[in-house]
């Protein structure tokens, strides 16, 4: 097996997993790095130690980093495979544009489990063994938590895991950190909320799995009983020894925390549609909620709201909801130019 092909194997478990965040360096003759973890717009550290800082450009910046790998077409001639088995609009149009302004070509499927070989009974790891002999690189959304440590089992190109069920997203928690460095000018010291679908929500799991490896952060895990966040990523912050809040009481909160990550109750993960209703509608941000916001705090969302953010909540200079969404694409060309360029 050759040198570049064995770092390119490194690359399966890249984005895989918010809390693979060690480094793997290429050769110094190919002048770059290659992230064993998935983070891509980081400080340069010795392989396998933590990450310490996240250098983001901010505001202008990222316009001209756009216009620069436009430019060069780093990955002209390869080929992007979005395999999608959930609805998505803004991960699955942020990646192919992102492809596409690199210089690359996009191919896929949208609901994969009706319009693909799925719907024949086909599994996931043949549609993966076939679709990478294919694509440079295959990102996957899936219904089920795993789905894309499965793919990345069998595939022969890195496999990006756009989404798993409920369990991670980690592309969306690098355009989180990106988010709210390029808004409040830090990431250590953070108060963050998460607030909403906290069990079903891998947003808001893989953010945090990100937050734990900076200093002095605090988090509030602000959901209905029903919903609230999974034990296994709060042993994850008391081993490193990160302080969290776990409540029911938003108004109380909002005053205390510089980030209110809003999440939607997701009706589609739910079989018991009492208990969605029991949950849903309980935390709604309005124009009384902005004026419990500290003046220089963010408020956060995934998106797609349902109603959990009021149309007039938009208005305000603290909405960064759209603006974070934004960055979707400037992290995604950083993630496939590393990969692919």
């Amino acid at each position: 097996m050759s040198g570049p092909l064995v770092h390119r194997r490194l690359g399966y478990r890249l984005v895989l997993d918010s809390r693979e965040l060690a480094f793997k360096s290429w050769p110094e003759s190919q002048g770059r790095r290659f992230f064993h973890g998935h983070h891509v717009a980081a400080a340069a550290c010795a392989p396998g130690a933590p990450i310490q800082k996240i250098r983001l450009p901010g505001g202008h910046g990222r316009q001209v980093a756009v216009a620069i790998i436009s430019k060069l077409g780093h990955v002209a001639g390869q080929v992007m495979a979005a395999l999608f088995y959930e609805p998505s609009t803004r991960t699955r149009l942020s990646f192919e544009a992102a492809m596409l302004r690199l210089g690359g070509q996009t191919m896929g499927t949208d609901n994969a489990r009706e319009f693909s070989s799925a719907a024949k009974g086909e599994t996931l790891e043949d549609t993966v063994r076939i679709v990478s002999g294919y694509a440079d690189v295959i990102v996957l959304r899936h219904n089920e938590e795993g789905a894309a440590k499965r793919a990345a089992a069998v595939s022969t190109v890195p496999v990006i895991n756009a989404g798993d069920g409920p369990g991670q997203h980690p592309t969306q928690a690098l355009l989180d950190l990106y988010t709210i460095r390029a808004e409040l000018s830090k990431i250590d010291g953070v108060r963050v909320a998460m607030v909403g679908d906290l069990a079903n929500g891998r947003t808001a799991r893989s953010l945090t799995y990100l937050l734990s490896k900076f200093e002095d952060v605090k988090v509030w895990f602000v959901a209905p009983p029903e919903v609230a966040m999974r034990d296994d990523l709060k042993a994850h912050l008391d081993e490193h020894h990160v302080p969290w809040v776990e409540t029911q009481d938003l108004d109380a909160v909002l005053p205390e925390v510089d980030v209110v990550y809003m999440t939607r109750i997701q009706k589609e993960r739910f079989t018991d549609l009492e208990t969605y209703n029991r949950v849903k509608g309980v935390y709604r941000i309005d124009k009384s909620s902005l004026e419990r916001m500290r003046k220089y705090a963010i408020l956060m969302h995934p998106l797609p709201r349902v109603d959990e953010i009021a149309p007039e909540v938009d208005e305000d200079p603290r909405a960064a909801y759209f603006r974070q969404a934004r960055n979707g694409l400037h992290i995604r060309m950083a993630l496939l130019d590393r990969l692919l360029g």
